[in-house]
């Protein structure tokens, strides 16, 4: 039966490593964790005079390189000047030359998101009147090509490594301490080590050409390298490759002197270990909380705490899973029901902390019912649903078939009888080679007797080689035994129809667990739902916003949009000014303030300032009045004198929380 069984297994388990392989190909780039949500000029824009500078705002903070923002003209050539800086909250800019010529100009941007993932993209404004260009910008995605495909399956495996690793030795020392002494679950553990630790080189040397380049030539640049370790994301992984250092000596301690201590010794010792493994399991989850999707967004002081529990929870579920597969499939030395029942009850509770920190989590990541169908993470999030529910379902049959099992112990000495019968026959070979060898024996001293002293001598040294030769047969003979009652412990083992039946339905559950490990590894690369959503939102706003521009340009207003962050809570949005009729003398003044998501609000003060710059004239202070949720206007605004004015906004949002936006508009 065993030997039907095991290419079923082989080509179950090739199927789903090939499924897995799939969903990381498919995967594409690493999705823009922070998106753009507004920009000045903006997307598609015909302005009258070219701009001293281009910013562009995300949704949230981001880090720059030194070519992190390109100005480039219709011929393709760079305008801008010096490196990009930040203009305040999520907002970034860099200086272009002065006096460009009309034409249609092209912005790239390539930057790193607070949540380590690279982003980039382009638009283009018109100066004058839009025209040719030569710009491409169809390849001007971050994270893709090889390097992004390499970095991609080196994060699955680290997440595997890490399941493994922790899951695994969580196993031994909770469920079965008698795996300590089993070989193929020390080579499971320490395979789960090296896997982790190769992988997290790899990523250490993929990540300046990830974020980059993207060029498989600038994988090993030193340069690179160094800039990586700077980085949040760099700090993490070298924190990591310590904790994997420590994971070393907690390994060498469980499988090494371990399982040959006395009890009492052993209490000690397993309490030490539990507490030493622990502490190192949470510090390699927490270096991925601290450099992904919880550190950044709404709660991070909650959300990473959580995140370190959701993947404990995870790597003791699937680790454990996988480490009682290699208990009942590899290892010559049966497992107790006992263990099993223990390894069912940790499951469980890690199972009740995973569905409690993934509502928390789902809750963080999507913030709307609609965001789980209208955003790529939402509907990855509800297969990884889905393939949860279908390894719980599959965990209760297992747990049926834990209640039912048997230990081998006991069904093996039901067979006592027939072990009996064993060890009689091999007594009686015994017996059958001592009588030859006595036969032997006294044949050579009879004919030593006969030929004298010299053949006595060769008499003597006959009867040596029989003994010799009975001693070998007896050793074979013990050899042979030791390998029928092997045999006879795996028959008896596999013919226990509810260690059978539990064996499959824990393949069943590894193998699900490999697809959902594939998707988890899939949805940390894709841009969150609420960002997503926030992101639509402001563009759809930005759109509608410069149509109502261009329509109300024909009547003499002017309508400028600016974005804000005041960096307190609730804090971003864009606030909305409207100069009707923009011209010298009496001007009405309207402000609006919306969050991200188009919606208006309230904020404590609203102050304009409008000044001159080439003439000297201003700050001139409006303070418009509240009129209505998220409007404020002011009458017969004053404005001296024709120009380019710069219209300052200070926002405040709270008794500390404020900033000031401004754009230039051309008024008389």
């Amino acid at each position: 039966m065993t030997q039907t069984i095991a290419p079923r297994v082989r080509t179950l388990v090739l199927l789903l490593l090939a499924t897995a392989g799939l969903l990381l190909t498919t995967a594409g780039p690493a999705s823009a964790h922070a998106a753009l949500t507004g920009s000045d000029p903006q997307q598609g824009v015909v302005v009258d005079k070219a701009p001293d500078q281009v910013s562009l705002t995300f949704s949230e903070q981001v880090a720059l390189s030194n070519d992190s923002l390109r100005v480039l003209d219709p011929k393709g050539k760079a305008v801008q000047q010096g490196k990009p800086f930040e203009v305040g909250g999520t907002t970034y800019g860099v200086k272009v030359h002065s006096g460009l010529p009309d034409g249609t100009y092209t912005v790239t941007y390539q930057v790193v998101s607070a949540d380590s993932h690279p982003v980039s993209g382009a638009f283009t404004f018109s100066v004058g009147a839009p025209s040719v260009t030569s710009v491409s910008v169809s390849g001007e995605t971050a994270g893709g090509g090889v390097v992004g495909w390499l970095y991609g399956f080196g994060r699955y495996l680290s997440y595997a490594g890490f399941i493994v690793l922790v899951g695994g030795g969580a196993f031994v020392l909770a469920c079965w301490q008698r795996g300590a002494g089993v070989r193929p679950m020390q080579r499971f553990v320490v395979g789960g080590w090296l896997t982790l630790t190769s992988a997290t080189l790899l990523l250490l040397l993929l990540r300046g050409s990830y974020t980059g380049s993207g060029k498989v030539a600038d994988i090993f640049d030193l340069d690179l390298l160094g800039n990586v370790l700077q980085t949040k994301a760099g700090a993490a992984l070298v924190s990591r490759l310590l904790l994997l250092a420590a994971a070393a000596l907690f390994i060498s301690v469980l499988f090494g002197a371990y399982d040959k201590r006395e009890a009492e010794e052993k209490r000690d010792l397993t309490f030490g270990l539990a507490i030493g493994g622990t502490v190192v399991a949470a510090g390699l989850a927490a270096s991925w909380a601290m450099a992904e999707h919880a550190s950044v967004g709404l709660q991070p002081g909650i959300a990473m705490p959580v995140d370190v529990v959701h993947l404990l929870a995870v790597a003791t579920w699937l680790g454990g899973l996988s480490a009682l597969l290699v208990a009942l499939y590899r290892s010559q030395t049966p497992i107790e029901s006992a263990a099993v029942r223990r390894f069912s009850q940790v499951a469980f509770g890690s199972v009740v902390a995973l569905v409690a920190t993934g509502v928390y989590q789902s809750w963080r990541q999507l913030g709307s019912w609609s965001a789980f169908t209208g955003t790529r993470y939402g509907q990855l999030l509800l297969v990884k649903i889905g393939l949860v529910a279908v390894l719980v379902g599959i965990a209760y049959i297992s747990r049926r078939w834990t209640a039912q099992l048997a230990d081998t112990v006991v069904r093996q000495g039901k067979r006592a009888p027939q072990k009996e019968r064993v060890a009689a026959n091999a007594s009686g070979s015994a017996k059958a080679a001592k009588s030859a060898k006595e036969a032997g024996g006294a044949e050579d001293s009879g004919t030593a007797k006969k030929d004298g002293g010299g053949k006595q001598a060769g008499g003597a040294k006959k009867a040596g080689g029989a003994k010799g030769d009975g001693s070998k047969r007896a050793a074979q003979l013990a050899r042979q035994q030791a390998a029928m009652d092997t045999a006879r412990q795996k028959r008896t083992r596999d013919a226990d129809p509810h260690r059978f039946g539990l064996r499959r339905s824990v393949l069943a559950e590894a193998g699900v667990a490999v697809v959902l490990l594939a998707v988890t590894t899939v949805l940390t690369q894709t841009e969150p739902g609420r960002t997503e959503e926030e992101a639509k939102a402001a563009k759809a706003a930005a759109s509608s916003s410069s149509s109502s521009s261009s329509a109300q340009a024909g009547s003499g207003a002017v309508t400028l949009d600016m974005s804000f962050d005041t960096g307190g809570t609730d804090g971003k949005g864009v606030v909305t000014v409207d100069v009707d009729p923009a011209r010298v003398g009496g001007n009405e003044m309207h402000v609006y303030v919306q969050r991200p998501n188009g919606r208006a609000f309230d904020i404590p003060e609203v102050k304009v300032a409008l000044t001159l710059e080439a003439k000297k004239i201003g700050p001139l202070a409006i303070t418009p009045d509240h009129i209505t949720t998220g409007h404020w206007s002011a009458s017969n605004v004053q404005i001296p004198m024709a120009g380019d004015w710069k219209i300052a906004v200070t926002v405040r949002t709270s008794d500390i929380d404020q900033t000031t936006v401004s754009k230039n508009a051309q008024i008389g």
